[in-house]
């Protein structure tokens, strides 16, 4: 079983573009892979814990990662999913967020090999002429199509003229970025399809493949993981007490998906698991325990970890 047929398996791999060429770069070692994160606060979330380390296992095989921090798309904030427009944020609290950010990664990925890179670097020199070529490539009826526009709208809610920047913003990273593939969750599937449109729009001859990860849920085991309910987010910056309890308050449903998702547990692990829970020989919150002590571990070490336990 190659890298890729094990991700599949864990169920991080949600959508892609083309599996069969996807399948073969990445088990070959052999393709560029970027993701974004837009520093909307200043901690990562469980959620970006589980795509860091899917890039770690990527990298691991030979694949190339780019971390893309979005000092120039969280001026806007992405819009994916939102019923209102965000609160805009300064240049001074992304550029403090977009450090925070970089120090987390560090703490799963291994920076020293892969390229970080920041697109407040290309969109914040954009002139007002390359604004509105890049604005001539997409309609409005295409902005349309995107389900939170389409809901706001029926719904009678505001849509800032701003908001429609972001995914064009998104994709012209796709442009100066130009990598094999891009990552992002099933939310981002408009953005990152966009992205293709737009490097076909400049000119690039074969535009990058797509892969899209699961969102991972909360605590609370229903809402996306998300800055945005912070009391069910598990933050990279909670201290490992915090980060162990919260663990431990995920419903029992939860717990392989989180198991699956977060840790390097084997195949034959795995399914030891969820036979134990099918079947009730081992207490849950047992089988939690050791998920709270590996995912903290992870981030803390098995001191820290051990401190969160007790």
């Amino acid at each position: 079983m190659g890298i890729y047929e094990e991700l599949k398996a864990r169920g991080l791999i949600a959508q892609v573009t083309n599996e069969e060429e996807i399948s073969k770069m990445i088990n070959e070692g052999k393709a560029t892979f970027y993701i974004g994160f837009d520093c909307t606060a200043d901690s990562l979330t469980a959620g970006h814990f589980m795509a860091l380390t899917l890039m770690k296992r990527l990298q691991m095989a030979g694949n190339k990662p780019i971390a893309l921090i979005g000092g120039g798309t969280t001026m806007i904030g992405d819009p994916s999913g939102k019923s209102e427009t965000r609160p805009a944020l300064t240049k001074e609290q992304v550029a403090e967020n977009a450090q925070s950010y970089f120090d987390q990664m560090s703490k799963v990925l291994d920076v020293s090999s892969a390229e970080v890179v920041n697109n407040a670097d290309w969109l914040h020199k954009m002139s007002f002429t390359d604004l509105l070529k890049l604005a001539a490539q997409v309609t409005v009826a295409q902005m349309m199509t995107r389900d939170d526009f389409a809901k706001r709208y029926a719904e009678g809610k505001p849509i800032a003229i701003h908001e429609f920047f972001y995914p064009l913003m998104q994709a012209y990273d796709s442009v100066e970025i130009d990598s094999d593939i891009e990552l992002g969750g099933t939310d981002q599937r408009f953005n990152t399809l966009l992205g293709r449109d737009i490097q076909a729009a400049y000119g690039k001859k074969y535009p990058q493949l797509v892969m899209l990860l699961p969102l991972l849920e909360g605590t609370d085991g229903v809402v996306k993981m998300s800055k945005t309910y912070p009391e069910h987010c598990i933050s990279l910056t909670d201290s490992e007490f915090d980060m162990f309890g919260k663990l431990m308050s995920i419903p029992d449903n939860m717990i392989s998906r989180y198991f699956s998702l977060l840790t390097d547990a084997s195949k034959d692990e795995l399914e030891a698991i969820d036979k134990q829970l099918a079947d009730g020989s081992v207490n849950p919150r047992d089988i939690k325990m050791k998920l709270a002590f590996t995912v903290t571990a992870e981030y803390h070490g098995e001191d820290g970890a051990q401190r969160g336990k007790d």
